[in-house]
């Protein structure tokens, strides 16, 4: 089982900048991990992933260009650096891990969830 934290929500305005983070703990090894989103009334969407070993990174078309996901160098933190925000970015993010090194875009696929974060872009 693997615990995962987020932080770095928030109120931010349309073309601003925030990034959040996740601090994962437990189980680590061999996570895949990444981001979904879930807006009002919406079902949970996929974001972006890395694999456990970093060297692949994927992304929703929606967030292609303007998001970046990392991972920090002890692998128990990924990060998602998100630019140019606009209003229909608007949702509540949540961090996942999977074991199996990867993480594929369907949310019923992933293991563990983290309690989500708000990220608010106000226009």
């Amino acid at each position: 089982q693997v615990q995962l934290v987020e932080s770095g929500g928030g109120l931010v305005q349309v073309g601003d900048s925030l990034r959040l983070s996740c601090a994962a703990s437990g189980r680590t090894f061999n996570n895949g991990m990444g981001w979904f989103r879930q807006a009002p009334g919406k079902e949970r969407e996929f974001v972006a992933s890395i694999t456990w070993s970093g060297g692949s990174t994927y992304y929703a078309d929606s967030v292609k260009a303007r998001f970046t996901i990392s991972r920090g160098n002890a692998k128990n933190t990924v990060y998602l650096q998100m630019n140019s925000l606009k209003p229909e970015d608007t949702a509540v993010y949540y961090c996942a891990a999977r074991m199996g090194g990867w993480i594929p875009r369907n949310p019923n696929q992933v293991d563990s969830w983290g309690q989500g974060i708000q990220v608010t872009v106000s226009s």
